[in-house]
């Protein structure tokens, strides 16, 4: 009995030192995952389905968010549209961390020239805001899903190369690889050993903040008519159509932002709960 008691409560006080906005974060993202899974098995129409008759609906047991100017279920664009979103950003932020990492973790090991090599290389990237690189690009190449998600992972890869550079140079200096340096580890057995596993909380966090970000850029280009194009629905291209009709079904702009407000501060929250929770500062200190 006692053993059981004391596992229950070792278990207790783990669940309390996880931050509420971890759990938070996680409950709101789990949501949205699973509302872009089923979406993949089931919803309530054809998300493409034009009906003419049916335009404008309000709220009903036949549709639960009403239509669209089209006649379309808003429901099921809204389903249809959190796969869309998710898809950008882990596409985005799978490219930035495939790209920035690797480069992060050199410029440290390589040192003095490495390291401002990836910094201009970084000022480069940052001149110019995620939002901005994808317009030109696709003023150059045509709008689209794939050339957003191209503009987006040169941003993630970047805001990825700075981080995790400055996380591995704080690791570099620490007593245990100079050790392991002294014992004929090299710089790779190094960097993959015990420079990589210290950072990867901190990779991880960053990589969560720039999803949520991804999808608000995401959002913004497909409202400009940038992003995802036509007849697949886009959170951002149904703000955009919901506009013109503002004053006689302002449902049609509502919902599509509760879902764009919802995901972001869901991975948001996500992000800096994983943070709080990651930093052995807080830990150590008991408030968590």
């Amino acid at each position: 009995m006692r053993a059981c008691r004391s596992a229950a409560e070792g278990r207790g006080v783990v669940r309390a030192r996880l931050p509420l906005s971890l759990r938070l974060g996680a409950v709101l993202t789990a949501l949205l995952v699973a509302l872009a899974l089923l979406s993949l098995l089931w919803t309530p129409y054809p998300a493409e389905q034009i009906r003419v008759l049916a335009r404008l609906k309000p709220p009903s047991a036949a549709h639960w968010l009403g239509t669209d100017h089209f006649g379309r279920d808003v429901l099921s664009m809204i389903m249809v549209g959190a796969r869309n979103s998710l898809a950008v950003g882990a596409a985005a932020v799978g490219l930035g961390l495939l790209g920035g990492v690797p480069l992060g973790l050199l410029a440290a090991a390589l040192g003095r020239w490495g390291d401002e090599v990836v910094a201009r290389l970084g000022d480069l990237v940052f001149a110019f805001p995620a939002v901005l690189s994808a317009i030109l690009l696709t003023a150059v190449l045509g709008a689209g899903a794939v050339n957003v998600v191209l503009a987006l992972a040169l941003f993630n890869a970047a805001v990825l190369a700075r981080v995790t550079r400055g996380a591995a140079l704080a690791v570099w200096r620490r007593p245990f690889v100079g050790a392991a340096l002294a014992l004929g580890r090299g710089p790779l057995s190094v960097t993959l050993v015990h420079v990589l596993p210290n950072i990867a909380g901190i990779v991880v966090v960053q990589a969560t903040v720039l999803f949520a970000v991804a999808i608000v850029n995401e959002a913004a280009l497909s409202y400009l008519g940038l992003g995802i194009q036509p007849p697949s629905p886009s959170w951002g291209k149904m703000l955009g159509d919901a506009q013109t009709h503002l004053f006689t079904a302002p449902l049609q702009a509502v919902f599509p932002g509760v879902a764009i407000a919802l995901g972001v501060m869901g991975l948001t929250m996500l992000g800096d709960g994983l943070r709080d929770w990651l930093d052995p500062r807080h830990r150590s200190s008991g408030l968590l």
